[in-house]
């Protein structure tokens, strides 16, 4: 095949695009962390496959309505948060969970929904939602992406695995000023 340009350009424009691509791929350097509390490379891909694979039994099971139940993983540790409207469905992916391979604690802070909500109330609580995220991605005390929103009836529930305590008390204090917020509640924990 003849290439208008050589071969040689061609790779360097393919190099450059892929480059490119990467470079807006990446994400900022995360904090420094203290020794041993760091997660490697290695870490990090094992608690995203494990996600997914929690993510992916708790859908399997139709007695789980796992839309509602939000998943994230540290060092093995798989957190479930968000509302699900039985004691049953807790538990239930409690044990889901716990068969997934690779789990090696369940922090459950899944809690029940409570009374039925309107179609009016669902959207507003989609809407407290985006509203939660965007401030807590804006403000630069809050690594955001590490924190999971969940809104039922106004009530707005913050999960996951932040740095440190002052993190904890940001993303709280600035979710409790966002309109129509009634209530926070605190499921996050601290990195180990």
């Amino acid at each position: 095949m003849k290439y208008p340009f050589g071969q040689h350009n061609l790779s360097l424009a393919l190099a450059g695009a892929l480059s490119f691509y990467l470079a807006g791929c990446s994400k900022p350097e995360p904090p420094i962390t203290p020794p041993g509390t760091a997660s490697t490379v290695g870490t990090v891909i094992d608690d995203s496959l494990l996600t997914t694979r929690v993510k992916a039994a708790l859908m399997d099971n139709i007695d789980i309505k796992s839309f509602d139940i939000k998943v994230e993983t540290r060092k093995g540790e798989v957190m479930l948060s968000g509302f699900v409207d039985s004691q049953a469905q807790i538990d239930h992916a409690v044990a889901v969970t716990r068969s997934v391979p690779g789990v090696v604690t369940i922090d459950n802070k899944v809690s029940l929904k409570g009374a039925p909500t309107s179609i009016g109330t669902k959207v507003d609580d989609a809407v407290v939602t985006t509203r939660v995220k965007s401030v807590l991605m804006a403000d630069e005390g809050v690594k955001s992406a590490d924190i999971a929103v969940v809104t039922r009836n106004g009530e707005v529930q913050l999960s996951g695995f932040v740095n440190n305590q002052g993190q904890i008390d940001r993303a709280l204090e600035i979710t409790g000023g966002v309109e129509g917020v009634t209530k926070v509640s605190n499921d996050m924990s601290i990195k180990k």
